[in-house]
Parts: C-alpha cells; structure tokens; sequence
C-alpha cells in the first residue's frame, strides 16, 4: 500500500471475531482505535448498514427497540452484548455509545473490515437484513444467501461514499460450520470475490489475505483451539505481525515496542506489593510512562 497506518490516525475496525482481536491488539498498543461500536458483525449489508449508522449520527428510537428475552431488551443492529433490562436503559446506552462511535467515525483516516460470511438473515416483518437474531424464533427471518454481486454493491458503497478514508478488508479465516462445510465454502468464495471487484475498483480499498494466511500458510490444525474453528493465540499474533508488515509504517516499530514493554508492566500483579523490589518496580513503571509519553506522544495510553 502506498499509504500506512501510524500513531495518530484514527482506526475503526468492524466484523467478525476477527476484527475483536486485531483490533484489541492496536488498541492494547496504544493505536487510537474503536473496535466494533455495535458488537461483532458478520455480512456485508449488516456492516454496511453501521457504516452508514455512524456516518448520519441518527439515534436509535424506541421503535428499534425489540423484545429478546425474559425481561431484556436489543436492536437488531447491536449483538447480544448490548441487551438491557429496559427499553429506556437500551436506548440510553446505545444512544451513548453511537454518539462516541460517530465522534470517532469521523476523524477516523482507516476503517478495517472483517468479513465472516455471505449467509444473512432478513426479518421477515420489514424485509431488513438483521445483525443478529438475538435467539427469537426462526420463523421470524428468511435465510438468504448475498450473491458475490450484491455483497460488492454493499461495500462499494461505503466505499464510494468515503474517498476521505482507506479502507482495509480481509475475510475471517473462521468457519461458520453451522452453515455446512459446503455452504460455508461458498460463503467465503463470494466474500473474496466480491472483495477483489471493490480493491480492483477503488484506488481506497486494499485486501489483506487474513483468511489465506491461517488456511495455506499455518494450515495446520495445532494453530485452531479445541472447536477447531477459533485460532490460537499463537496463530493470531502471527496474523497480527503481518497486518502490521503490511498496514503499519514501518517507523511506528520503535514505539509500539515502548507501548508493549509498558503494557506487559502494567499487566504485572505483585506477590509482596510492600516488598522494597516491588517499589522499584513501580518507580521503574513511572519512569517508562513518562518517558513513552515523552518520545511517542501520538501513543493512547488511555487504551492500555
């Protein structure tokens, strides 16, 4: 790429569980980064659909409220970490958390994208294509299966609508084996398809091969936890340090070293916290903080 990421540039990441752990890892460094403001994102539309959620800034009402369990309350475009006892506590919290979300939206210089699957449910009430089911009964959505065409559509569009942002897109390497092996092999053929036509398109809009690294690469099934579908955490820090080659300039090394030696510090639990090793400890902690902030000021230590 000729543009890369450094310290200072606002990041957004959205998707699937992928985009959680990259994306916790910039922000565990000291990136200014927001990971998934709605919950983990699976499609195209759905993603889509948040992009331009936090581009127009309009609150949710009480009209997108649902009902999804005993006493609890969503939106079908927020997962299930977001249900509240109340629709009035719901729509206080969402309402918060969107207005942070569109503040950070907007300075944002680079959006990563995590596609997960090409399978979308649509409520069958409106005929709109939801976030998550939320556990309701089946009969309430139409399965349907976003053609390499369609998905495209969904993200040009954010695309087009954002020549002031660049745009990285990767397809998650995790199977959503409750599709079917098949089924999810498709999913993920369009996906890359319809990848390929909007970076082939769009000079803002660049592939990282995420999915091609765990599968062709590590291929190998000692990098999966025991589901045999969620990478180890030796697979993800091996995917992180080539999005890292790849995204980030290659000047910023020097400081997310500062940021992962202070963060490994303040991580550090003590046996004897009164004991005169821990006291220099932490006066060695103070020391690294002040001097990190000193030579890398871009660096968020709030994110820490």
């Amino acid at each position: 790429m000729e543009q890369t990421i450094h310290y200072g540039d606002g990041l957004l990441f959205l998707g699937s569980c992928f985009a959680d752990e990259v994306g916790g890892i910039c922000r565990g460094l000291g990136f200014d980064a927001l990971v998934n403001p709605f919950g983990v994102l699976y499609n195209p539309a759905s993603i889509a659909q948040s992009v331009e959620r936090l581009n127009s800034g309009m609150p949710f009402s009480h009209d997108e409220v649902i009902r999804v369990g005993e006493g609890q309350y969503c939106t079908f475009s927020h997962n299930t970490a977001f249900w509240r006892p109340s629709e009035e506590a719901l729509l206080e919290y969402v309402n918060l958390s969107l207005g942070t979300a569109q503040e950070h939206f907007v300075m944002a210089k680079w959006v990563i994208v995590s596609l997960g699957t090409s399978w979308v449910f649509r409520n069958k009430g409106n005929g709109q294509v939801v976030s998550n089911c939320h556990k309701l009964p089946a009969d309430q959505f139409e399965r349907h299966f976003l053609s390499v065409e369609q998905s495209s559509e969904y993200l040009s569009g954010i695309v087009h609508r954002h020549p002031e942002k660049q745009f990285i897109f990767t397809v998650s390497p995790l199977r959503h084996l409750k599709d079917g092996l098949h089924e999810n092999q498709l999913s993920k053929a369009a996906l890359l398809l319809a990848v390929d036509q909007v970076c082939k398109r769009f000079g803002n809009a660049h592939y990282f091969p995420a999915y091609e690294i765990l599968l062709d690469e590590l291929r190998d099934y000692r990098f999966y936890k025991e589901d045999m579908v969620h990478p180890t955490e030796q697979a993800v820090q091996y995917i992180w340090e080539r999005f890292t080659d790849f995204a980030v300039d290659p000047k910023e090394k020097p400081a997310m070293q500062a940021a992962a030696e202070l963060r490994k510090m303040l991580k550090h639990k003590p046996l004897f916290p009164e004991s005169e090793t821990y006291k220099r400890f932490e006066e060695q902690k103070q020391k690294k903080i002040i001097e990190l902030k000193r030579d890398f000021p871009s660096v968020c230590l709030d994110n820490f």
